[in-house]
Formats: C-alpha cells, structure tokens, sequence
C-alpha cells in the first residue's frame, strides 16, 4: 500500500499537505477516514477549513461524520458555521447527528438556535445529540467555563 506508506511518513513529517491531498484525491474511504482523524491531529486550528470543506461536500457520509467528529475534537468556536450548516442540511442522519455532538463538545452559546432547531429532526439520534449538546452547553454556561475548551485556554 504506496499510500498507507506515504501516511506513514508524512506524519513523521507532520505534512498537513500530504493529508489534504489524500482526502482530496484518494478513492479509498478507509484512507481518507484515516486522513481527516491524522489531519485534524497534526493541523489542529489550521486544520478547520479543509475539515469544514469535506464536511460540507465530500461524497461519502462516513468521510463527513469523520471530519464532524474531528472539528468537535479539536474544539474551537472556528468550526461553529460549518457544524451547524451540517446539521441543518446534510442528507445523512449520521452526519447531522455527529455535528450537533460536535457543536455540544465545542460547548459555545452561539450554536444553541441551531441545536433547538434540530430538537425536530426526523431521526431520533440527531435530536437525542442536540438535546445532549444543548445541555452541555447549559451546564457549562452554568459553570462559567466559557465557549471552548480550546478558547478557555490561559493566555500568557
């Protein structure tokens, strides 16, 4: 496997490129389910547009679950737009349903009307995440921890 070895080294490189180019152009789900979980892990923050882009428009729905899950991981409010159009009009119910556990992990108030919404889905998954998420997101309003966990961040 030419591409798995090339995974390999690139992310002893920590060639966020190499990633991008796989998800890109792989035809291979597994490989690029593996691309966006390396990308997300060694690009973090800069890593948001290029996951929001294969959320928003990669073909296979396992692929966008994937970069839904990552985004929630990584935790930034940056990735708030592109979660929140997912969850409003991506086809999949397991997208839907891991955009909303992705904003309730981002933990930020900005997505609240956009989690409510989704309380009315057609798929009881994706309204059991966003009443999940709209709790997070109560409790830690509750517990003034602020947005993100990433957000929260002590600067120096």
């Amino acid at each position: 496997m030419d591409v798995m070895k090339g995974m390999e080294e690139a992310f002893e490189r920590r060639d966020e490129r190499y990633f991008i180019e796989v998800i890109r152009r792989e035809p291979s789900l597994v490989l690029r389910v593996h691309a966006v979980c390396i990308l997300a892990e060694i690009g973090g923050e800069d890593s948001i547009p290029v996951l929001s882009d294969v959320l928003l428009h990669d073909p296979d729905p396992l692929v966008r679950h994937e970069a839904a899950f990552s985004m929630g991981q990584i935790g930034l409010t940056s990735a708030i737009r592109a979660l929140e159009e997912a969850v409003r009009s991506d086809r999949d119910p397991i997208v839907r349903h891991e955009a909303a556990a992705a904003l309730g992990s981002i933990g930020s108030p900005e997505a609240e009307q956009t989690l409510r919404l989704a309380l009315e889905d057609g798929d009881e998954i994706v309204r059991n995440s966003a009443m999940t998420s709209l709790f997070n997101i109560e409790f830690l309003r509750n517990n003034s921890v602020g947005s993100s966990a990433r957000d929260r961040a002590p600067r120096p």
